[in-house]
């Protein structure tokens, strides 16, 4: 798969795969662990939520502007590596649940948060910008949307086992302290403490407690006992992320000399590959980016609904698979969330052989062009999940009875099959799209226009907290609804640019 393509890649990859491994973990576990650390039951934990991941983003650009400033884009990722690693390790201490002191614990949370975003924004535009600077070289400059497609899924392969591994570690902790999991039971173990049970509820509740090796006699006592113990096991799964971030952090700095600096070809006038652009090309070259960035806000707003609305749907609707490994279970919401990279990976190869297939028949589909499909596949997605929600109770009715016993739930088919259809979008557009401004960016603002697609994804993520409120407040079926539409608005807006687009792409 690397064969012809430049040796810096894996080392790239590798060094990207602790960064996606967190990510993966975060966006699997990261609402609920708010929600249920916090005890928020409306849209507490997503606005928080939005505003991280739109952070991730959004000081991408940030990191973009100290690199392209400083020239030193290498020890800009190295400082974001380091940054993320101290973030997860905040997150990692055990403190209490039920929270004691709530602004204490909230704020150093949120600063872990912000840590984690902040190297983020320092790492990732500009290792995509040393990623685009091997494709620089002549001799591989056909093979750049290749490129960036292996890229892709290659680190993707970590996170196919974070979600996994998170829920293992947080299922065996709970079960060594004598419980079993129960996708409900936080939530009604926080009603319980807040006063805030229906009589409905607190029936299943009682019900529930019995059935996972509670106390149902004290219900003061168990309700305390369990949510700690669930959430000491979401604690020590972000430990998981340190591990992760050390591993990349060990083969980036082994493999620093070696990578190309995006410095060089700005700084080299001599270097006979540097074609100076005049200013009006400049000026075109970022207008057609710029106008690509404000069309994905939508399309980000849409798929990044995964780690929130989605991720509230299979804890709220969807039967749980349950994976018994003897020592722990993998049994809960966030299991879904490893279907994405899966299928990143499995589907790489499959998408990249069919467009090599299409060029092989002399049919040449552009860049905005397969962005523009990618764009009505994800809200075929959004469809399937508007469907399959038809007559399922409202998020009040649910929490009114305490939940939806198991033999109501959604079939977890419905969920996976929407995860494919959206792996085969992202696979049309994330990539695809790094490529394009790879490709299309002026050399001199190579690492600032990175920053600029992370932060129209950025935008797009701020925006993720509506989904949530949707979600509380309309029918289910109406809230896929909502993200079909805004997944048409971007498809059929990238249709109108798409020849301006390709023209400047040449």
């Amino acid at each position: 798969m690397f064969k012809n393509h430049p040796k810096g890649l894996v080392s790239a990859a590798l060094a990207n795969m602790g960064e996606r491994f967190g990510f993966y973990i975060m966006m699997a576990i990261l609402l609920l662990f708010l929600n249920n650390k916090f005890g928020f039951s409306g849209s507490e934990g997503a606005i928080i939520y939005s505003i991280f991941y739109a952070l991730i983003y959004v000081l991408a650009l940030v990191g973009g502007l100290i690199a392209d400033k400083t020239k030193k884009y290498k020890n800009t990722i190295l400082i974001g590596l380091l940054l993320m690693t101290v973030g997860y390790f905040l997150l990692a201490i055990p403190t209490k649940t039920p929270v004691e002191n709530m602004p204490l614990i909230l704020a150093l949370t949120c600063f872990g948060l912000f840590s984690i975003a902040f190297g983020n924004g320092l790492f990732k535009g500009n290792l995509q910008a040393v990623v685009g600077q091997l494709y620089d070289n002549p001799k591989y400059s056909d093979k750049r949307e290749v490129g960036f497609q292996i890229f892709y899924m290659f680190i993707n392969v970590g996170a196919m086992f974070a979600p996994l591994m998170a829920v293992g570690l947080r299922n065996w902790w709970v079960k060594s302290k004598g419980f079993e999991f129960n996708a409900d039971l936080p939530g009604l173990c926080n009603q319980y403490i807040s006063g805030t049970l229906s009589p409905d509820a607190k029936v299943r509740f009682v019900e529930l407690a019995e059935k996972v090796g509670g106390d149902a006699t004290n219900l003061d006592v168990f309700a305390s006992n369990y949510l700690n113990v669930f959430m000491e096991g979401y604690h020590y799964s972000f430990g998981i992320a340190i591990i992760a971030m050390l591993i990349s952090l060990t083969i980036f700095i082994i493999n620093k000399k070696n990578l190309p600096d995006p410095s060089v070809k700005v700084v080299n006038k001599s270097d006979s590959t540097v074609v100076e652009m005049d200013a009006k090309e400049v000026k075109q070259r970022l207008y057609a980016l710029f106008a690509v960035f404000a069309v994905v806000i939508f399309f980000w707003f849409s798929f990044h609904q995964n780690g929130v609305t989605l991720t509230k749907f299979a804890n709220d609707y969807t039967q749980m698979l349950n994976i018994n490994l003897g020592f722990t279970t993998l049994q809960g919401a966030e299991v879904f969330q490893s279907f994405n990279p899966i299928f990143v990976v499995f589907l790489t190869p499959i998408v990249i052989g069919f467009f090599g297939w299409l060029k092989a028949k002399g049919i040449e589909i552009s860049t905005p062009k397969k962005i523009a499909i990618g764009m009505g596949i994800a809200a075929t997605a959004f469809a399937v999940m508007a469907l399959g929600s038809i007559g399922l109770p409202s998020s009040e009715e649910r929490i009114a009875a305490g939940g939806i016993q198991d033999a109501a739930r959604m079939t977890p088919w419905l969920l996976i099959g929407t995860y494919l259809i959206l792996t085969v979008a992202e696979l049309f557009i994330s990539p695809l799209g790094i490529a394009f401004v790879s490709k299309v960016a002026p050399p001199k603002y190579q690492g600032i226009m990175q920053g600029g697609w992370l932060s129209a994804t950025a935008l797009g993520n701020q925006l993720l907290f509506i989904g949530v409120i949707f979600y509380n407040s309309i029918p289910i079926w109406a809230t896929w609804t909502i993200f079909v539409t805004a997944c048409l608005i971007s498809m059929f807006t990238m249709i109108f640019m798409l020849k301006w687009l390709e023209r400047v792409a040449k």
